[in-house]
């Protein structure tokens, strides 16, 4: 017989935050349980620009070499450069949600999993789940909904069911 109140978490995330909610059995607002971030991703992309142009350019940045004149190409390629660490910090970031849901799973916490992510973070995401993880979800949305409160997100992932009376 199949256990009718399993327990179900809400996922919201993007390449910065993984929210994890809750479900209550018996109904009302998602609840919050825990919060992961990546401070990497918090990074802007001057930052990592700025960064990539020190490296590539010697020190210099891009618009004075050859002689003051702007150098684009050079420009492009330090884009590229911060566009590709990004990649990679959001594709270290979804591992580690992905791990930190595996670890809960197999603690039991929950039995059913709904996503919400900004569509390249769901990408990621999904290359980064489990077999076991993957099984247990149930609904996925493609949206950025990291920063909606915890009574928006119950009205996107668990809105009130009419109540119904039981006749014996």
């Amino acid at each position: 017989m199949a256990k009718m109140d399993q327990t179900t978490w809400v996922l919201v995330a993007d390449e910065a935050i993984a929210r994890f909610l809750e479900q209550p059995a018996e109904g009302g607002d998602l609840v919050p349980i825990e919060e992961m971030t990546d401070p990497n991703a918090h990074a802007s992309n001057g930052e990592l620009r700025d960064d990539a142009t020190g490296r590539r350019a010697g020190g210099q940045p891009a618009s004075r070499l050859g002689g003051g004149q702007p150098h684009t190409a050079q420009g492009n390629a330090t884009v590229s450069a911060g566009q590709n660490e990004s990649h990679k910090e959001a594709e270290q970031f979804a591992r580690d949600v992905a791990a930190r849901l595996t670890e809960r799973l197999q603690q039991r916490r929950f039995q059913a999993l709904k996503i919400a992510a900004a569509p390249r973070f769901l990408g990621l995401l999904r290359k980064a789940l489990s077999q076991q993880v993957a099984a247990t979800v149930t609904q996925e949305m493609d949206k950025e909904l990291t920063h909606d409160s915890a009574a928006a997100l119950t009205q996107r992932f668990a809105p009130p069911q009419p109540k119904q009376d039981f006749k014996i």
